[in-house]
């Protein structure tokens, strides 16, 4: 009995420190995008902020200045579409998530945007980190649609 639990021990953290397989599909990063937007909804900015590649620094905004981007916000929706672009290269994973973004400013003027993120996670290569095999957002371009 003894030998069973020390197995069932092992194959539990052995399973928690890997990625799921639903974690890297191209509907994960779909899922990331989404996320990030319901972190936007909620204020959460932090939550928001990291999920940019490089702990947040990909934005191109330090912390304070991604909330600050926020202040006239007061609402936002995202409507993504299915990804694309399944591309591999150097030990990554991109995909494209192509969105549309409906936002409501604190003065009730509203806007629509279109446009897509590129996310990114290191391929399942020996030494990789749990953080390096998430889905993070690498860029992002957002276009005015009226």
């Amino acid at each position: 009995m003894m030998e069973v639990r020390m197995l069932f021990a092992v194959t539990t953290v052995l399973a928690a420190a890997s990625v799921a397989p639903a974690e890297k599909t191209p509907a994960a990063a779909r899922a990331v995008v989404e996320r990030y937007y319901a972190a936007i909804a909620h204020r959460d900015f932090g939550r928001a902020y990291r999920l940019w590649s490089d702990n947040g620094r990909a934005s191109g905004k330090t912390l304070h200045g991604f909330t600050r981007g926020f202040t006239q916000t007061a609402d936002t929706r995202v409507f993504t579409a299915p990804p694309v672009n399944g591309d591999a290269a150097a030990g990554s994973v991109f995909v494209t998530v192509p969105v549309r973004v409906e936002a409501r400013l604190k003065s009730g003027l509203r806007q629509r945007f279109a446009g897509r993120y590129v996310l990114r996670r290191v391929n399942d290569v020996p030494g990789a980190t749990a953080e390096q095999l998430r889905w993070h957002i690498m860029s992002a371009r957002l276009t005015p649609i009226r």
